[in-house]
């Protein structure tokens, strides 16, 4: 005689849940969504991706500098000397990452060229501000704007990504060079 399954109370807060998101994620749902098979995921793993998917919804567009209190402003480079400028680059670096915010391809910035970046680019960019302990935000560096995808290819691009970008525009890329200010920056965790 086969005996039932019965659920134990955390499979039902699961599925409970599920049930939650499914509903409030609902107004926002457009066709992309209905190419995820879900059936093939555990509930709880079903459960993280729509709660991602419902906090990107409800997350509020706000300038990065207004994710900081106070908000977090940086004088003019011009204004501040070699080390003054270095100093401040990396407490900004910091003050960033601590609110989840991970600069990439940076290596070919001196640290003025960073710092102008991160003062006009990056501190007014209005950006959804995710408040989920693992959800961390990565801004380009590399790429300021189309005209830079020779930064990329001659910097970071791997030899498989110079290849792919040499097919696709029928032309040979630039050719690499090692970047002239290599840093170790805080990563997001893996």
């Amino acid at each position: 005689m086969a005996l039932a399954h019965h659920p134990d109370p955390e499979e039902v807060d699961c599925l409970i849940r599920n049930a939650e998101l499914r509903d409030a994620i609902e107004p926002f749902l457009d066709e992309a969504v209905f190419e995820i098979d879900f059936r093939g995921l555990p509930t709880e793993a079903e459960n993280r991706f729509l709660e991602s998917m419902l906090a990107w919804e409800q997350a509020p567009l706000v300038p990065i500098a207004r994710w900081f209190e106070p908000v977090l402003a940086m004088q003019p480079a011009c204004t501040l000397d070699d080390e003054q400028v270095h100093d401040r680059l990396w407490k900004t670096i910091d003050a960033l990452y601590s609110k989840r915010i991970v600069l990439d391809h940076t290596d070919h910035l001196s640290d003025r060229d960073l710092y102008s970046l991160i003062r006009r680019d990056i501190l007014p960019a209005a950006v959804k501000r995710v408040e989920l302990p693992d959800n961390f935000f990565h801004w380009d560096c590399g790429a300021t704007d189309a005209d830079d995808i020779s930064i990329w290819l001659i910097y970071y691009a791997s030899d498989l990504e110079r290849e792919q970008w040499s097919l696709e525009e029928g032309r040979e890329p630039p050719p690499r060079q090692i970047p002239p200010h290599p840093r170790m920056l805080p990563t997001a965790p893996v």
